[in-house]
């Protein structure tokens, strides 16, 4: 479940792009990916493994950058020791630079839309083993100097199937 759910996320964000201008878009389904022709917004996807904690300390990576955090899972069993059913949640952490010599309008000097293009790409995704993929909570972790740290849960429910044993 974890597996499909990663890479239906990752499969996703690495679909969106932004042009010279700033503008967010979706590269077209049939395109190669070409980072050359269609820059992807997102430069670096990862598991969480407390990244923004030991930045200093872990190797660098490119940014903007989103790491999918799974926080843990309670199974309901549906059919004991066949199917399992969850009411679960994933964290996406979306690194971006702080860049205090770009305002935008509001005269903040970080990208606020990059969570919205983020939630444009995911919202609803589902798959054999995950449904109902849906905001739940946004956070902003402001503890950084140079980068900023926004956080969107999503709940989704988890499915579970075991493999029917041989006799």
């Amino acid at each position: 479940m974890r597996k499909e759910l990663y890479n239906a996320i990752k499969t996703q964000l690495e679909a969106l792009c932004v042009n010279a201008a700033g503008e967010y878009y979706t590269r077209p389904d049939e395109a190669d990916v070409d980072d050359e022709l269609y820059p992807r917004a997102i430069k670096h996807i990862d598991l969480w493994n407390r990244n923004v904690e030991f930045i200093d300390q872990d190797t660098p990576w490119e940014r903007p950058a989103v790491f999918i955090e799974f926080e843990p899972i309670r199974w309901n069993d549906i059919v004991p020791a066949v199917e399992y059913r969850a009411e679960a949640n994933v964290r996406l952490h979306i690194v971006t630079d702080w860049a205090p010599a770009y305002k935008d309008f509001a005269g903040v000097g970080i990208d606020l839309d990059l969570p919205d293009k983020i939630h444009d790409e995911i919202a609803g995704i589902d798959g054999e083993t995950f449904k109902d993929f849906q905001l739940a909570e946004s956070h902003t972790n402001h503890d950084h100097e140079d980068i900023v740290e926004s956080i969107e849960v999503y709940s989704y429910v988890a499915i579970k199937s075991a493999a029917p044993k041989a006799p």
